[in-house]
């Protein structure tokens, strides 16, 4: 079978580091806010070009945690995409704040800035752009309605690690970056794991609070906050990958180019907007024919998924409230999406295979 990412063979390539750096850890027995957390938080801050990164447990406790730093809460309203997993939006709605979801961009699969602006109303406090699949949102263009409605900007960059855009790294566009350090991610723990990079020496302030019970000295509590602090072991495990990710995301745009190359004749592949690195969580392709594409592979021992088959907007919990909401590109692209498998190790042979599927079952 080939996965849809292959975890075993970037662990066994990293295993001598790892399991030492664990062992460490075991032996110091410092195992909460303990010194690879701190390091990893100064060493991450340095590789994204960040003021200040603060790690908590997991991606959807960063967007949570961010969104409560920055003020937003009952009353506000958030634009954010539909097309998105449901973290981003139950991150607003932790707050109880509004989501008000937007469409996307047919090319990038990011929220459109033009629906964007539409959406602007007097209620709204903060834009919550998604860098989709690793692919940069047109921070230029959010930062000018930003500045003009007096928002604030808070980036999902749970799939975008180490992309960038104008050249500036995700997650320091805006007043804060929401990273996730699930498994699959292109900086993956061996667990959940988060992190927020902010400029800001209050809010990082704040985020340190937040995470922590609302306390910076043990037993003295300054507000109600919360318990999502990022565990040392974790930590130890992502200052060893941190170094190798250049090379981790290089690997997927190796593998991304490739399935391009072979399959941009026979289905729709993804666009890399030249203002950007696109650094590929995902490859996913746009046909008609996706069903009986997914079952070719299946046939054939190859995963694949669709990331995401319901948008947002009518998910059960946010029917309701969306009712009189229609996003047709959003909607279309949900009935049309197909990732393949995408991992830093993929070999160019598998690629190869896995499109020759893709095109016979495409009726090529």
């Amino acid at each position: 079978m080939i996965p849809m990412v292959d975890l075993k063979e970037q662990y066994h390539s990293l295993k001598a580091e790892i399991d030492a750096a664990l062992q460490e850890v075991l032996e110091n027995t410092h195992f909460i806010l303990g010194p690879n957390v701190r390091q990893f938080e100064e060493e991450a801050a340095a590789y994204l070009g960040a003021a200040h990164a603060v790690s908590c447990a997991s991606g959807t406790d960063a967007l949570h945690l961010a969104l409560r730093a920055a003020g937003i809460g009952p009353g506000d309203e958030v634009i954010l995409p539909a097309f998105t997993f449901i973290a981003t939006a139950e991150a607003v709605s932790y707050t109880g704040a509004t989501p008000v979801f937007v469409d996307i961009d047919p090319r990038t699969f990011n929220m459109d800035p033009q629906r964007v602006a539409d959406a602007v109303t007097a209620r709204t406090r903060a834009l919550l752009p998604v860098h989709l699949f690793g692919q940069p949102a047109d921070l230029p263009a959010l930062q000018a309605i930003a500045r003009r409605h007096d928002l604030v900007i808070i980036e999902d960059c749970a799939q975008s690690f180490g992309a960038r855009r104008d050249g500036v790294m995700t997650g320091t566009a805006g007043l804060a970056g929401c990273h996730s350090f699930f498994p699959s991610k292109n900086l993956g723990a061996y667990g959940d794991g988060g992190m927020i990079t902010t400029g800001s020496e209050a809010m990082a302030e704040r985020l340190r609070q937040l995470r922590n019970h609302g306390s910076t000295r043990r037993y003295h509590h300054d507000f109600v906050g919360y318990n999502s602090r990022l565990d040392e072991i974790q930590a130890a495990i992502l200052r060893i990958k941190l170094r190798r990710i250049d090379d981790y995301n290089e690997g997927r745009r190796r593998a991304a180019h490739q399935y391009t190359e072979l399959l941009h004749d026979v289905v729709e592949t993804p666009y890399e907007d030249p203002a950007g690195t696109h650094v590929f969580h995902q490859y996913t392709i746009l046909t008609d024919r996706r069903d009986a594409i997914q079952e070719a592979l299946a046939e054939a021992g190859i995963a694949s998924a669709v990331y995401y088959p319901i948008p947002l907007h009518r998910q059960a919990v946010y029917r309701e409230a969306c009712r009189d909401v229609h996003l047709p590109v959003t909607e279309s692209v949900c009935e049309r999406c197909l990732s393949l498998p995408i991992y830093p190790e993929l070999p160019p042979d598998t690629v190869e295979h896995i499109a020759r599927v893709v095109r016979r079952a495409a009726g090529c």
